[in-house]
């Protein structure tokens, strides 16, 4: 018996390590399917924690690295089954939201159009990649670039057309709309553009020759114990196995490459450190030059003026004495 489950144990690992090769990945799920359904009601509770293990790893394998709609109906059908068989009611919502997310990718793979047209409240795709959290919500400088944009061609009309805005009787017009929506961003919009002066630039995405010169290293077991139960990529939130790549940045944070080009495009940034890549908008980067002699500026400044009031404070307890 014992002998039985250490050969099941040994075939699980080996399905586990052939999901992260493409050309092994549907015989691999097609094998994990048979072996849940022959021995998962009747395995140890081991044996079945390494079952949904191997699982959540199918649901990484597609988050992170396949979008062929082949693959993702392979591994609906795997979800579906252990949906069916699971009792741990953790385990259940888990394969329940692996089971929505399938479907959902599967969907918008088979109808392009309408998945360019809409968003979905659990994730985005990007370039054939369903993002693990829900899109973010934009910066706040953008909300205020987006309600001047939308002042400065909307007052024009609305005073060639003498349409008025007669917030008072609750017309609905666009113009009553627009101060509306300024009024109740009144104190995260106006009044920090108001000391700005102006509103920062969009980051632009980091520049495509920097991203592809980033090293790429596999994750080797000796890291992996390293990293212990910490290791997991910061975007997507799967803990890390062995032969995982991962990109570095310059920070030296890792994430896997799938995951990581559709943050640097939307964000820029390093999910962990925040620390920006450099960009081809020459433009943005004189910007950030610019901002960077000012705030050297303002700390001389800040200095200056702590300076003289700390020769004040000692010249004041000179004279008391």
């Amino acid at each position: 018996m014992e002998s039985d489950e250490n050969c099941l144990k040994q075939r699980l690992e080996e399905l586990q390590r052939d999901l992260s090769k493409k050309l092994k990945f549907e015989n691999a799920v097609s094998s994990l399917n048979s072996l849940l359904l022959h021995h998962y009601p009747s395995s140890s509770p081991s044996i079945r924690k390494l079952f949904y293990s191997v699982i959540c790893r199918v649901a990484t394998v597609l988050k992170t690295r396949y979008t062929s709609p082949g693959f993702w109906a392979a591994g609906l059908g795997l979800f579906e089954q252990a949906h069916g068989l699971v009792s741990d009611s953790s385990e259940k919502t888990h394969l329940k939201s692996c089971i929505s997310q399938a479907k959902e990718v599967l969907h918008q793979l088979n109808n392009p159009t309408q998945s360019s047209q809409s968003t979905t409240p659990g994730g985005y795709l990007f370039e054939g990649h369903l993002t693990v959290d829900p899109e973010p919500p934009q910066p706040q400088w953008l909300v205020q670039s987006n309600l001047l944009n939308a002042a400065a061609s909307l007052l024009p009309a609305e005073s060639s057309s003498q349409a008025g805005v007669e917030i008072g009787n609750g017309s609905d017009t666009a113009a009553s709309t627009l101060i509306q929506s300024l009024i109740e961003n009144f104190d995260d919009t106006l009044i920090p553009m108001l000391e700005d002066g102006r509103a920062a630039p969009r980051v632009p995405p980091a520049s495509k020759e920097v991203v592809a010169k980033l090293p790429v290293i596999t994750i080797t077991e000796e890291e992996l114990n390293t990293l212990g139960n910490d290791g997991e990529c910061a975007i997507c939130k799967e803990n890390l196995v062995v032969n995982d790549e991962m990109q570095e940045l310059p920070c030296k944070h890792t994430f896997h490459p799938p995951c990581l080009k559709p943050w640097l495009d939307e964000h820029n940034s390093c999910p962990i450190c925040r620390r920006e890549l450099q960009t081809d908008d020459h433009e943005y980067e004189s910007w950030k030059e610019r901002e960077k002699e000012a705030e050297e500026e303002r700390k001389g400044a800040a200095n200056a003026i702590r300076g003289g009031e700390y020769i004040e404070a000692y010249a004041a307890s000179k004279q008391a004495n």
